[in-house]
């Protein structure tokens, strides 16, 4: 998407390798950016009397303005409009399952930022994604997602070093403004995110990160999580990805847990396919589990969401494998993925497949078909979901 392209929006993606070395062409005072979303999502789960089925069109609208030689800011709103049978969180519709779309209209981004070749900062409502997303991120599959009221900095003292901190004061999160729970629609932080990236060379990533959240409405969610992720390999043949992370109790959390996280993800690429396992440990004593309450929880540990609210006391184990590859077009990509769902103390939970299909209509339409399918194992209910979805982008 053009928002994402766009190299003031501090809080889209780092470009962490390579920095400019000629000067940019003056960009125009203003400039109008949108994209569309249409989806249709239904919902078949065993632990609910009803099927949902919802359908929903997201259109988000920005404006951003640029002066001066650093300046700029961007003001963007986003409207969903929805029809269906399913519990959004905000419609009342409490028999069916939830698919967490619900029909609103809100602000999305609102922030002005500074920029020059080694340092840039946004201050105001914006998007914050950290690394892979595991952390800290926008999940931006939800057709409303998840931004911050933040203060945000990034310096590049040289091309193998960037560094990044963001302060964190409120999360606005998928729900909308409108969920029936008031906790589901935003949360007050006192929250600090710090990340630094060393990349040797072009083949090797180091990400080292620390997250102290402060959740000022629900202490018990308050943490603080430093870790360490290292990947290695680039281009066809022999990838990994390792990571390590812990996390303990802080601020006024009355409780008292320690929790280790780790991932080891071999993957090896020839011509258009790429096949990957792995096994990602979040680590739980029966009482308390390790949380990832700001990260991006619909791509991580299966499509079916039934480890994106929390991750169950006795923590989780996911082993992994998956295949993606390139079908009949360069723009095309499909994915197959397995996973199988254990609990760290505890027994086993279930599995899932994984499976999706996307490609281009168009030059600017992109279509995509996704299925996820769970089966239970002594944790939730057999749950199928599929997707059907066009996406427009300006």
């Amino acid at each position: 998407m053009h928002l994402q392209r766009t190299a003031v929006a501090l809080a889209a993606c780092l470009p962490f390798v390579g920095m400019a070395q000629d000067k940019p062409a003056e960009p125009a005072p203003f400039d109008l950016e949108w994209n569309a979303r249409l989806r249709h999502e239904s919902v078949d789960d065993a632990a609910f009397p009803n099927d949902s089925d919802a359908t929903t069109l997201r259109l988000r609208l920005g404006l951003r303005a640029h002066w001066g030689t650093h300046w700029s800011a961007l003001l963007e709103g986003e409207g969903i409009a929805a029809t269906g049978d399913y519990d959004s969180g905000a419609n009342g519709r409490i028999g069916y399952p939830v698919i967490a779309d619900p029909q609103d209209a809100e602000l999305n981004q609102a922030y002005v930022a500074w920029k020059s070749d080694r340092v840039q900062a946004a201050l105001g409502r914006q998007r914050v994604q950290y690394g892979n997303q595991r952390w800290l991120g926008n999940s931006g599959w939800r057709q409303n997602e998840q931004t911050f009221d933040a203060l945000s900095f990034e310096a590049k003292p040289s091309k193998q070093w960037a560094l990044r901190y963001a302060f964190l004061d409120r999360v606005h999160r998928v729900n909308g403004d409108d969920a029936r729970d008031p906790l589901a629609r935003e949360r007050d932080l006192t929250t600090h995110a710090i990340e630094a990236l060393f990349v040797p060379r072009a083949s090797m990533q180091w990400r080292g990160y620390a997250l102290l959240h402060d959740d000022q409405d629900v202490a018990t969610a308050s943490t603080a999580t430093y870790g360490l992720r290292m990947n290695l390999g680039e281009g066809p043949g022999f990838a990994l990805a390792a990571e390590y992370a812990h996390q303990s109790d802080y601020a006024d959390n009355p409780l008292s847990f320690s929790h280790d996280y780790w991932l080891i993800e071999p993957a090896y690429a020839w011509q258009d396919v790429t096949v990957r396992a792995g096994i990602e440990h979040l680590g739980g004593d029966g009482r308390h589990a390790l949380q990832t309450p700001l990260g991006t929880l619909h791509a991580f540990n299966g499509w079916a969401d039934k480890f994106a609210g929390a991750t169950p006391p006795g923590g989780l184990d996911d082993r992994y494998a998956s295949l993606v590859g390139k079908a009949g077009c360069a723009k095309c990509e499909w994915i197959l993925a397995f996973h199988d769902y254990r609990a760290d103390v505890g027994g086993r939970y279930g599995s899932e497949w994984n499976a999706s299909f996307a490609f281009p209509v168009g030059s600017k339409l992109k279509g995509m078909f996704k299925l996820a399918d769970y089966e239970a194992d002594g944790f939730a209910r057999d749950t199928t979901k599929l997707w059907m979805q066009l996406e427009w982008a300006h």
